[in-house]
């Protein structure tokens, strides 16, 4: 039987995916879904140094985009910001991720 982050880790590998798309596949809160994304990119890029993973494999993430002024300067992309810096607005488009 798979973990959460191994079931994840596949859907990524088959396309990308934003995190509620992740949430309503494999039935958990949106949130979770994120704290484990964290988890999931850490171990892709251990996997690049050598210790456990694939070395062949990148977490890659589009990040997030203001839907009205088109910023995307995230500091942290492997996350769902409330607003934009910018302009202040909350329609802001999610990240995808996807492992290559």
């Amino acid at each position: 039987m798979e973990t959460t982050r191994q079931r994840i880790a596949d859907a990524l590998r088959e396309e990308p995916r934003t995190a509620s798309d992740l949430a309503e596949a494999l039935s958990l809160p949106t949130p979770v879904v994120y704290e484990h994304l964290e988890h999931v990119s850490r171990s892709v890029r251990e996997g690049n140094d050598g210790s456990e993973g694939d070395a062949d494999e990148e977490f890659l993430v589009a990040p997030p985009t203001c839907r009205e002024c088109g910023f995307d300067g995230f500091d942290d992309p492997v996350n769902e910001p409330s607003r934009c810096p910018e302009c202040k607005s909350e329609r802001i488009e999610e990240p995808a991720f996807v492992i290559r």
